[in-house]
């Protein structure tokens, strides 16, 4: 089993009506102007814990000198659905709105350093575009945003969100369970093949949970796989991208996940496009790491890190 070099405690804040879960590894004094808070953001169906191997990588400088606190997205992890109930569908808007009020609880007007891999790199480089002043440096692992959508396409998707809200309800799209949790190990090594055993196997019990049955559910709402109503404009996208003030670090895993999921449609060349539009922007490459950089090369991607933040 992994043992973590650096310990963080749960805290449980009131955030839009939800019990927010974030993690935090404290450092000794109060984040200041010159040393921010870190505030690292997750990707879809991942939790807070998944940052725990780069965290363990910093440096004892770095550390000894910073906050860090990582949330669990509302529907994912410990932090609750609105009511305390499951969600049948999310909306992307919310996760910048969540982000909003949780700086508010833990920096207040001071700027902070932020982090975001995949889904939480998406929601990242919006925030910094509509709240520009909050944000000192931002990270963006992977973030890679979505196709273009046309609006001729807009009818079907209503139509298809609406199909998966009925599939949802008739509980056909609900999350697998396993027998034990060297079974979600062995599922999530089955998704990263770099993942080693003893982090998967410490993961395990971070990702999911035992039922009253006890069988091992993933801690994340079968809500989150209903396709969004809305389609994917770009252009609004891009927009938001210019008013970016911070510097951006695009790191990408020398691995091209956009060809695997996209075939051609959206291409890595289409987001360095759009990265364009991004006043300071520089794009990093991890060698040997897949889309879950920050569990294949935590040692690389926390020294990258560190070297942007300081600069």
């Amino acid at each position: 089993m992994y043992k973590e070099k650096r310990s963080s405690r749960s805290e449980f804040v009131p955030i839009r009506g939800l019990r927010y879960h974030v993690r935090v590894w404290d450092a000794p004094a109060s984040p200041t102007p010159a040393q921010p808070a870190l505030v690292l953001v997750h990707g879809w169906m991942d939790v807070a814990a998944s940052y725990q191997f780069m965290v363990d990588a910093l440096s004892d400088a770095f550390a000894a000198g910073r906050t860090i606190i990582a949330p669990d997205w509302r529907g994912f992890g410990q932090t609750t659905s609105a009511e305390g109930g499951a969600s049948d569908c999310y909306w992307f808007a919310d996760y910048l709105a969540d982000l909003d009020f949780l700086l508010d609880h833990y920096a207040g007007q001071t700027p902070v350093d932020l982090v975001g891999h995949s889904m939480g790199g998406n929601v990242a480089m919006m925030y910094a575009g509509v709240r520009p002043g909050r944000i000192r440096r931002l990270v963006n692992l992977e973030g890679f945003g979505l196709p273009a959508a046309r609006p001729a396409q807009a009818p079907g998707r209503y139509v298809k969100w609406m199909d998966e809200l009925k599939s949802l309800h008739r509980g056909e799209l609900a999350l697998k369970a396993y027998d034990d949790a060297a079974g979600v190990a062995q599922r999530l090594m089955k998704t990263n093949p770099r993942l080693c055993l003893d982090k998967a196997s410490w993961l395990a019990s971070r990702w999911a949970r035992p039922d009253a049955a006890g069988r091992w559910r993933i801690l994340g709402e079968a809500g989150h796989k209903v396709t969004s109503a809305n389609i994917y404009r770009a252009e609004e996208t891009l927009e938001i991208y210019k008013r970016i003030s911070a510097p951006v670090l695009a790191v990408e895993a020398l691995s091209d996940s956009m060809h695997q999921w996209y075939a051609g449609k959206y291409t890595l060349a289409d987001y360095h496009e759009r990265l364009k539009h991004v006043p300071k922007a520089t794009v990093a490459v991890i060698e040997d790491a897949g889309h879950m950089l920050h569990h294949d090369q935590p040692g690389a991607l926390a020294s990258l890190i560190e070297g942007f933040l300081a600069a």
